[in-house]
């Protein structure tokens, strides 16, 4: 039933798609990117030029219309699209629908030299026809989600300066320090009492942030939605253990939403609100992407009003001048006294793991650029890619845009250590060990909706029942079942 929906939507656009276009230079690439980034990559674009100059489309903002739009264009046939951004979950469906062309084979031989190991995954995909896995995409830029904490609650009620390892250790220890500021309010007059920081702030609303979370979850616990092997098979509860993964999974995300204390509002977080929380003082510790770091500085900083404002943060304030609106970059040195000053509070930290004997894994984000095969200016298109993607652009998009590098030399230039701090941690999370790439599969968008309208609400459900279902799930979405796009 989807795909032939798909067919149909596709097909009733497929003459307005083929006529654009027709007008282009013949040196001119085109390239379809997202609205949000589209001011990064076209002051990268500019300074592009070697027989060809770039033109910059801007897509929907939003991933979905991204996706659509793009799909309709390029199964109509229309090539004005010469270069387009994927979503990391894109890969495999571009690839197999035989719109994303395979990077030429020294291109790709050199990103398997210079480019992490989970990023680079998340552009290998393995055709019908393909001796082995190869890259469909190249990297642009990446992301993973880190552990942000109070490092001053935990210092004064716990008793310890560093993080929590695992979940468990992660509950007990805001536990210690809700109990820890409930009793040091009972010695305060109630004017001077201070909000309970008794949340752990995460993306539960039911969308693909919440397939993140349980995808990382799931993956430190030895598990995984699907086999990465064969991403025909369905492995939630193939075999005992991983049967056991799944549901010791599912235990912790329970926990966290149901834990004395519990946001109360859990179940409509996304990325922001959990950022939001953070800053406002209802949390000791929140999963979420490193964009909030500069958040964190600035909003401390330069709050003006009631959802900016970082009220326990009062040292930061005389930096002010440094984050205003409109004022310069800051130096390399600035920045380094800022982010000591901010240490004081907020810190971060690897993502937690289930349990201490298995390595920690956090889901991959970040986007790719493929060459439309339905490009007529293919050299160009790769010459305009290569560019695009260079050390040089990805260190502008670091510094100009704060989009981790997908390349791991970068990670030891100067002035992007100056910039992320966690720069060392971003690395090793985004290496084979710690890196968990979302199901690489054609029907990613079916089975990410899929799991989770199962997974939502958070906690409403019993684990060893719901591992069940999440598989029948995953085997529904496989076989083209239950959704239409």
């Amino acid at each position: 039933m989807r795909r032939a929906a798909l067919a149909a939507v596709l097909v009733a656009v497929a003459p307005l798609a083929a006529a654009c276009g027709s007008s282009v230079p013949a040196d001119t690439v085109t390239a379809y990117v997202p609205g949000n980034d589209a001011a990064a990559i076209e002051a990268v674009a500019a300074g592009c030029s070697d027989g060809y100059r770039i033109s910059v489309v801007r897509l929907p903002k939003d991933a979905d219309g991204q996706r659509l739009q793009l799909a309709r264009r390029l199964a109509g046939g229309d090539a004005s699209v010469d270069v387009f951004t994927m979503d990391v979950t894109w890969t495999a469906e571009f690839a197999d629908a035989g719109w994303a062309a395979p990077v030429p084979e020294d291109l790709a031989a050199a990103l398997r030299t210079t480019t992490l190991g989970g990023p680079l995954k998340t552009a290998t995909w393995r055709r019908d026809g393909d001796r082995e896995p190869r890259p469909y995409a190249v990297p642009t830029w990446t992301n993973t989600q880190l552990l942000w904490y109070r490092s001053d609650l935990l210092r004064r009620y716990v008793k310890r300066g560093t993080a929590p390892r695992t979940w468990d250790q992660l509950l007990a220890d805001n536990a210690e320090v809700a109990r820890g500021v409930a009793a040091h309010n009972a010695t305060l007059p109630r004017a001077q009492r201070i909000a309970v920081p008794s949340y752990i702030m995460v993306q539960g609303a039911q969308y693909e942030g919440l397939v993140v979370w349980f995808n990382s979850v799931l993956a430190s616990a030895g598990g995984s939605v699907l086999d990465p092997a064969d991403p025909t098979r369905v492995t939630l509860t193939d075999t005992p253990e991983h049967r056991a993964a799944t549901v010791r999974a599912l235990r912790v995300l329970k926990a966290v939403a149901t834990a004395p204390g519990a946001d109360p509002s859990l179940s409509n977080n996304t990325e922001d609100p959990a950022r939001l929380g953070m800053e406002r003082g209802q949390a000791t510790f929140a999963v979420n992407w490193p964009y909030v770091y500069s958040s964190m500085r600035s909003n401390a900083s330069t709050g003006t009003d009631e959802n900016q404002q970082v009220p326990f943060f009062p040292e930061m304030r005389r930096f002010a001048g440094l984050f205003a609106e409109g004022a310069p970059a800051p130096s390399a040195d600035q920045l380094a006294r800022a982010n000591r000053v901010l240490a004081k509070r907020f810190a971060f930290a690897p993502y937690p793991g289930v349990e201490t004997a298995l390595p920690a894994r956090s889901t991959l984000g970040g986007m790719n650029l493929a060459v439309s095969t339905r490009s007529h200016k293919t050299d160009r298109a790769w010459r305009a890619v290569r560019c695009l993607t260079s050390a040089a652009a990805q260190r502008q998009y670091a510094l100009k845009a704060s989009q981790a590098p997908a390349l791991a030399a970068l990670y030891d230039d100067a002035d992007l250590r100056s910039a992320f701090p966690m720069a060392d941690l971003l690395r090793r999370q985004l290496g084979d060990e710690h890196a968990a790439p979302r199901p690489a599969t054609p029907v990613y968008s079916t089975l990410s909706t899929m799991l989770a309208a199962k997974l939502h609400p958070v906690g409403a459900w019993d684990p060893e029942k719901l591992a069940d279902e999440l598989a029948e799930a995953a085997r529904k979405a496989l076989a083209g079942e239950g959704l239409v796009p």
